[in-house]
């Protein structure tokens, strides 16, 4: 029996090499699921996990796409007859990520509630809301600021996506595959930013027949949101297995460990996602208010460099961690941002903008990489707790698993919460200076305190007898 049989037959059973038994019912929800198991892996499991990234991934695309629609569309807006001033406007640019991390917290616990294909299905159509939202607000420059802010709030639906994507995706794959599956769905989701950053310039200017036609920002991803919606329901599965660790996330929240890797999260992933929603504005405000319409989409098009090379980045990022360790890594890449943000600090007053595209790639780069290492850390960390603290037995691993598993989209969730610190820090800088030089410098210091709090935790020699090297 294919895999396709299997995940489409109703109250069917098939046998693995080992005795284990995977059925299927209405509904497309599959019973017995064990990645761990090789026989049921081997047969039929590889593939019906496979099929479910690639959709998860698709969704997940999106989900990014419509989280980051608003720090592109920001740079048209005055253009288009819009008259918020640049604090506003750099509140729409950082809401979505504010509400996105705070949706990741409840979306973590979505797919076992609900089922994964189920949830997916879901999370998808709700992106129509804010794109349709969009669209609307944008077709008039008399919309309200506060409308305007709410519409752009929405836009956090998208990053909610992540956090149920990926805990769908960790009940899918075993152990030893599950590191690579996982950066897999994180990296093609990331791109959706790089994605977004890219076509809307393109749409906006180009596709509107002459005039400046912001309401496709938003029109374009409908028909792409239906398409994977539809996808999810044809072709992905729901997991009976998938049971929902309140108790293991509640616990985690008592390990201390939680909050400093949250931390270490915020630097890596809350820099890249902060960076990827502001740096189409710095562009703008640096290079000339109008270089969206006087340079054409050309030159602001260029800020998808950014987030594309952050995602691709980023599972680079876990495949050094397992071979260097995480811990090593992570403190390399805050020492490349504290270093890339002090030379932009220095070299920003030269007014050249090849030279601040390619250290803002390097800060993307870095940060990139920084989400892989700190990523693979998590479940590392508390693994090794418990084996430190003396309860190896199997309770104790079983109980560090699920405080890991848990701590993931926790973690996942805080550090996210970036993406709206670094734009409003940005937003500062300029209010009180009038430049962007004092934000650089603050985030500089920060690079070298957590870069510092990474050695000590887990890398300085006296603090290997209780976490070791991870």
């Amino acid at each position: 029996m294919t895999a396709e049989q299997m995940s489409t037959t109703t109250s069917k059973t098939t046998a693995t090499d080992t005795g284990a038994a995977l059925s299927s019912s209405r509904g497309r929800w599959l019973h017995h699921w064990n990645a761990e198991d090789t026989g049921q892996w081997n047969s039929v499991g590889r593939a019906i996990a496979k099929r479910n990234l690639a959709w998860s991934i698709a969704c997940e695309f999106l989900g990014f796409v419509v989280w980051q629609l608003w720090s592109i569309v920001v740079v048209f807006m005055p253009a288009a007859g819009f008259t918020f001033s640049s604090g506003e406007l750099f509140w729409l640019i950082s809401i979505p990520s504010l509400v996105g991390a705070t949706l990741r917290i409840p979306y973590t616990f979505m797919v076992a509630r609900f089922g994964g294909r189920n949830w997916t299905i879901v999370s998808a159509l709700l992106l129509l809301i804010p794109t349709l939202g969009m669209a609307w607000c944008l077709g008039n420059p008399e919309t309200p600021f506060g409308t305007m802010l709410v519409v752009a709030a929405l836009a956090g639906l998208g990053g909610g996506n992540f956090a149920s994507s990926m805990a769908n995706i960790t009940y899918f794959y075993p152990a030893r595959e599950k590191g690579w599956a996982l950066g897999l769905n994180a990296a093609g989701g990331n791109l959706g930013a790089a994605v977004a950053q890219f076509m809307v310039p393109v749409a906006v200017t180009l596709l509107a027949a002459g005039t400046l036609g912001l309401p496709l920002a938003g029109l374009m991803w409908v028909p792409l949101i239906l398409i994977a919606a539809w996808g999810a329901w044809k072709y992905m599965d729901n997991l009976s297995s998938a049971k929902s660790d309140i108790a293991g996330s509640l616990a985690s929240l008592r390990e201390p460990h939680l909050w400093i890797l949250a931390l270490l999260y915020i630097g890596t992933f809350g820099s890249f996602i902060g960076f990827s929603a502001v740096f189409p504005k710095l562009i703008m405000d640096s290079f000339g208010a109008g270089v969206g319409l006087k340079m054409g989409p050309a030159i602001i098009s260029l800020a998808f460099l950014g987030a594309l090379t952050g995602s691709l980045a980023r599972p680079y990022g876990g495949k050094l961690a397992d071979r260097w360790g995480g811990a090593r890594v992570t403190v390399a890449c805050f020492g490349v941002l504290a270093l890339t943000a002090m030379v932009q600090v220095l070299t920003l007053p030269l007014g050249s903008f090849p030279l601040f595209l390619i250290l803002f790639l390097v800060l993307f780069a870095a940060a990139g990489a920084g989400n892989g290492s700190t990523y693979r850390m998590i479940p590392m960390v508390f693994a090794l707790r418990a084996k430190n603290s003396g309860d190896a037995t199997g309770a104790g691993q079983m109980s560090a698993t699920r405080k890991g598993s848990a701590a993931l989209g926790i973690i996942s969730a805080i550090g996210a919460y970036g993406g709206f610190v670094v734009p409003q820090v940005l937003n500062a800088s300029r209010q009180s200076t009038g430049g962007y030089e004092g934000a650089f410098i603050g985030f500089v210091a920060a690079y070298l305190v957590l870069m510092t709090l990474t050695w000590a935790v887990y890398l300085r020699r006296s603090s290997a007898a209780s976490l070791g090297n991870v």
